[in-house]
């Protein structure tokens, strides 16, 4: 297909503690589902057709995904290749802390016990190869260390530009192949 729509999942307990949940399976606050409720309504409010619904495995993605499900009726199912990154030795560490953004850029590094950002991107840019040969439309519900790494496939990015980008709990982006 020619497209298809990224959701970051709704605010964490741990987004808003600022810390790091990574591969760690922390729920939704009760904001989270909120957002999640409102971005439901929000796809259907500006049209948005999809074929289906994948999200990652951890219940803050999951969640957020059954509610746009619930709102929008697109079947939802859960795709293992869409987990976060596990951020080793980082994670439950402070989200903005200037070690952690550093490490995002040693892209071969599993941070003591985690995923390389090298592996994350492998199963991501499969995935996304595998979609974009397909015929249907989907919106993949994940996290912002997986939204970095979609990103990083449709554009160029400096080490800095991929270590700082990020989207907002929520939000619904659109990628054209």
């Amino acid at each position: 297909m020619d497209h298809f729509y990224f959701v970051r999942h709704g605010e964490s307990i741990w987004n808003k503690e600022n810390k790091i949940c990574g591969a760690t399976d922390i729920g939704l606050s009760p904001k989270g589902f909120e957002q999640a409720e409102e971005t439901a309504r929000n796809i259907v409010k500006q049209g948005i057709q999809a074929d289906s619904i994948l999200y990652s495995p951890l219940i803050r993605a999951k969640d957020t995904a059954l509610c746009i499900e619930k709102i929008t009726g697109i079947p939802a199912k859960e795709e293992q290749r869409l987990i976060e990154q596990n951020f080793g030795i980082f994670e439950s560490t402070p989200r903005d802390g200037k070690e952690f953004h550093e490490a995002k850029k040693n892209f071969a590094s599993r941070n003591g016990t985690g995923e390389s950002m090298l592996q994350v991107a492998q199963r991501i840019y499969n995935l996304l190869d595998e979609i974009r040969q397909g015929d249907k439309v989907y919106i993949l519900v994940a996290h912002n260390g997986i939204a970095r790494i979609v990103e990083s496939y449709f554009r160029e990015m400096t080490n800095e530009e991929f270590s700082s980008f990020g989207i907002q709990n929520c939000e619904v982006k659109r990628y054209d192949f």
